[in-house]
């Protein structure tokens, strides 16, 4: 009998430009590369097999299409952060080995990192001159261009491996996992758990800066689409929001996902959930108590906040607890005003670009908040998505003397939108979803994909949307958020933050059906594999334990608001 193995000898790599390359099975793709660059010079980090991301060093087993990928594909630049974080994990256990360390949350086209030299005998921080030392100790090791490779073992050796070097974080990630072997990543003795592809070198890193910005520090990056470095701004709102959850996070003793999924199994994620939504409404009432301060000014409550971030159920617990403070209180949605179909402006695709301003109909919006600021009665409008246009059902509001009005819409920071409302009679709330949660200590949480999993769920359970069709449209909400909400964030006036820390376990049986039913021949097929990836890091959990109130209501549903 004929062994399977010699009925097919090699196989087709067809490149994205026509080039096909026959190779023996589980060739590399490194070794098809006829460059380790682009045409522009930028030096490619990754590829997508057959719409899969993979890393160069990967052994392509049949016949496959092939695209590689550099930093300025939006595809490419995720291997990049993640390749940076990576480098930058290894010098700091390397120079700093009792430290606790974690790259924690993006602050424009920057990583903020918390650093603790000293656990526990009360240092506060990084000094300016660590950070110096890790900076130039990362680019001694990028000019050495040393190979970072993808190496499968068995889970008893990289159990072994973990052990002896200490990385306690990454370790937790495999208590409740048991593959008989296991992706890492390796540089000059270092590992890591795969969380997905990174460069092939250390010499693809060159990109970069450490800015000290105490108590710790920004590993600062180039913008999407650009090779040097960006100049840093500061974002002292995200900071805030961040830097008080996760004190919060510290006193609750979960700050990685190995922690949450420890609390799972041992039945004690109910009191958590209980504390974790106390939380919540803690800070809804203190916000609320504010705007109790200012009622005789302030009676516009402007709600904003990027898409899925929980902006409408923030709306309407702080309209409870006003309702506490003695506040008669009425609500409307920027949504509402939209202008349709017909009117709403085009992006560069020629495609409705409803996150920019003009698709409200800033004039009529205008023409109402006049009135409604004047004492008068306006009938509202109602936006009908099915057949995107405005309608009228009836609905009134006349504000009162003890009554404020809630606006809740991504563009409530913006000045442009109804600019006649006088500034003190404004009360500006930014509402993010920024979780403290690391999957351990340089493999962040992004928020947008903690919104993106809030989405993906909301959007089939209420709009029939598939995880395909919700991902096709999110770079453009993403495109949108840049432009029309973050750089308004530190006019706010008061913010929330309306992650959970529990919330991706509850979501995960949710997602994971949705994401697997998106194909390799799909172009969302990368992104779909790297979100199932990512949620195999967490123990899924029953939304049992999740009150009616609840933020994460809006989107897995049973909530006791109506919507």
């Amino acid at each position: 009998m004929t062994p399977m193995n010699a009925l097919n000898q090699t196989i087709r790599i067809t490149f994205e430009d026509g080039r096909v390359a026959e190779c023996a099975p589980r060739t590399m793709i490194r070794d098809m590369m006829r460059s380790e660059s682009n045409a522009d010079g930028w030096p490619y980090v990754a590829a997508l097999v057959n719409n899969d991301i993979a890393s160069l060093g990967y052994p392509v087993e049949h016949d496959s299409e092939v695209r590689l990928l550099t930093v300025a594909d939006a595809e490419g630049r995720p291997v990049f952060q993640r390749s940076m974080a990576f480098l930058l994990a290894k010098v700091v256990r390397e120079l700093h080995p009792d430290a606790v360390f974690s790259v924690d949350y993006a602050v424009g086209n920057g990583l903020y990192c918390s650093f603790e030299s000293h656990p526990g005998n009360g240092n506060g921080g990084i000094t300016a001159d660590q950070v110096l030392a890790i900076r130039t100790r990362m680019r001694q090791l990028v000019d050495a261009d040393l190979p970072i490779e993808r190496r499968k073992i068995s889970f008893a050796e990289v159990t072994r491996r973990l052990t002896e070097a200490g990385q306690t974080d990454k370790l937790n990630l495999l208590r409740f996992r048991n593959p008989p072997r296991v992706v890492i990543h390796e540089c000059e003795g270092f590992y890591d758990l795969a969380q997905g592809p990174l460069v092939p070198r250390t010499g693809v890193l060159e990109a970069f800066d450490l800015i000290h910005y105490a108590p710790g520090f920004v590993l600062q990056l180039p913008a999407p689409g650009e090779k040097d470095v960006a100049p840093f701004k500061d974002m002292p709102t995200l900071f805030r929001i961040f830097q008080r959850h996760k004190e919060w996070g510290r006193t609750m003793g979960v700050s990685t996902v190995g922690k949450l999924n420890e609390i799972i199994v041992d039945g004690n994620i109910g009191d958590f959930v209980k504390v974790a939504e106390a939380l919540h409404e803690k800070n809804v009432a203190a916000i609320a108590d504010e705007i109790h301060r200012r009622r005789d000014r302030a009676r516009i409550i402007l709600v904003a906040g990027p898409s899925s971030a929980g902006k409408t159920t923030f709306s309407k617990r702080l309209q409870v607890q006003l309702r506490v403070n003695g506040l008669h209180v009425s609500m409307i949605s920027l949504d509402d005003y939209f202008f349709g179909r017909d009117g709403t402006p085009v992006d560069e695709q020629g495609k409705p670009d409803f996150e920019h301003i003009d698709a409200i109909d800033r004039r009529f919006f205008e023409e109402h908040m006049r009135k409604i600021i004047d004492g008068e009665e306006v009938e509202l409008p109602t936006f009908d998505f099915e057949s995107k246009q405005r309608v009228f059902r009836g609905r009134k509001i006349k504000l009162g003397r003890d009554s404020v009005l809630i606006i809740e819409g991504i563009h409530g920071l913006n000045p442009d939108l109804a600019p006649m409302v006088p500034a003190d009679a404004r009360f500006r709330v930014y509402v993010s979803a920024l979780t403290q949660l690391s999957v351990d200590a340089n493999n962040r949480i992004a928020t947008t994909d903690n919104r993106l999993l809030r989405r993906l769920v909301r959007d089939h359970k209420y709009r029939g949307h598939s995880a395909s069709k919700t991902m096709k449209m999110w770079p453009s909400v993403r495109r949108g958020e840049e432009r029309w909400i973050f750089p308004f964030q530190d006019q706010a006036d008061a913010t929330f933050n309306s992650a959970l820390d529990y919330e991706i376990a509850v979501l995960k049986p949710f997602a994971e059906p949705l994401l697997m039913e998106v194909t390799p021949f799909e172009r969302e097929y990368a992104e779909a594999r790297r979100l199932t990836a990512f949620l195999q890091n967490f123990i899924g959990m029953s939304d049992r334990e999740v009150p009616n109130t609840s933020m994460l209501r809006e989107y897995i549903g049973r909530s006791s608001f109506r919507y």
